[in-house]
């Protein structure tokens, strides 16, 4: 357990200052919706609004800067509310260099923000390292396994070497490199009891918290890697994670914020927490799809038949039909806006000013979607 159990609204907030003392200019997050990206619908990490800075393109405000971004991922979307770390919407926290420092800096950074009394406060001896094992078009991150082991002082077996899948970065062609995760060992309670039960496995044991980039080769699409003249790092953690670890709790559902939103939706449909596992189901899809929706409607998406429009409606639909499946025939889902507005709304202000404006939006599409299958 880190020195005290934080709130999520604090520990974004914690990550944003502290690499301001490390020079880092602390932008707003970006909208969901891509601007001059038609390779994405919407935001899916910390890193895609500034692809240009990374590439050269564009010249960054500062080579150094901190993000908390608001990122929708729908991939999974079948797996929500069945696991414990699948959500549709989560704040990315990152801290990024363009051209200017590099693995040095970033690893003893990361260290000093998870494990320093002043900071998060997490205990040492349950976090673990990895690295990129290298393979035969890449070599291995040797000077990244260097820094961990002789200037952190991580022993050596404390420190894992996986592949390609989990410790490089790279979307196709261009700017990709190693990268190095570290993971957060909850204790035996969690884990599946298998023996050789270590970092890697898919239980809830060891969950990863910190992912950094070493964006450090220009991939020609073929595999071919050369030295990127301008080096850079791009970190990424998961807010809800980093909060789940802090506050020991079970999933990214039951941190503070969250389990609020869930509270709510709750009180409306008179279905709680832990009657059944299927009530359960539907009180995590309702919870993860009505946050998502929010965001997704303050930054200007609107219900449609198609691109990031259907993405929306989608959602609305499914944690509507769960509402159904927990006895709620009529329009609810308006309702909860409030709470998630609440429990965001001090990082996030636009929140609150088009509250009407969102509200309106998604009891519109309930109203039409309670239509469509009354006709149906």
């Amino acid at each position: 357990m880190p020195t005290k159990p934080y709130g999520l609204n604090e520990l974004r907030e914690m990550f944003l200052k502290f690499f301001e003392t490390k020079g880092h200019l602390r932008l707003p997050s970006f909208s969901l919706i891509p601007q001059n990206d038609a390779s994405l619908l919407l935001i899916n990490s910390g890193m895609a609004p500034m692809k240009p800075f990374f590439t050269g393109e564009q010249e960054p405000p500062r080579h150094r800067v901190t993000t908390c971004q608001k990122c929708i991922r729908t991939g999974d979307i079948e797996n929500i509310g069945h696991t414990a770390r699948h959500g549709t919407y989560f704040e990315m926290l990152g801290n990024f260099s363009f051209g200017d420092y590099f693995k040095t800096e970033a690893i003893h950074w990361a260290w000093e923000f998870l494990t320093s009394p002043e900071w998060v406060g997490l205990d040492p001896n349950r976090l673990y390292p990895s690295v990129f094992a290298g393979n035969e078009t890449t070599p291995a991150d040797d000077e990244a396994f260097r820094i961990w082991n002789e200037e952190i002082g991580i022993p050596a077996d404390h420190i894992f070497k996986f592949g390609k899948e989990d410790n490089f970065w790279e979307h196709g062609s261009g700017p990709c490199g190693p990268c190095s995760e570290i993971y957060y060992d909850r204790g035996e309670q969690w884990g599946c009891g298998k023996p050789g039960c270590t970092v890697g496995c898919d239980c809830d044991r060891y969950i990863e918290v910190w992912n950094v980039v070493f964006s450090q080769f220009d991939n020609d699409g073929e595999n071919h890697y050369t030295e990127l003249k301008q080096k850079n790092i791009d970190t990424g953690m998961g807010l809800e994670r980093l909060a789940c670890v802090c506050q020991d709790v079970a999933s990214l559902f039951d941190v503070d914020t969250v389990m609020n939103i869930t509270n709510k939706v709750s009180e409306i449909t008179h279905a709680h927490y832990g009657e059944t596992a299927a009530k359960d189901v539907s009180l995590r899809v309702i919870t993860d799809h009505i946050r998502s929706a929010t965001f997704m409607i303050c930054d200007g998406v609107l219900p449609s038949n198609e691109g990031r429009g259907y993405v929306l409606r989608r959602l609305l639909r499914r944690a509507a039909r769960h509402g159904k499946l927990l006895g709620v025939n009529d329009p609810f889902l308006y309702e909860v806006c409030d709470t998630v507005i609440h429990e965001n709304e001090g990082h996030y202000p636009e929140l609150r000013e088009r509250q009407d404006y969102i509200t309106k939006v998604i009891r519109t599409e309930e109203e039409n979607f309670a239509r469509t299958i009354d006709g149906g």
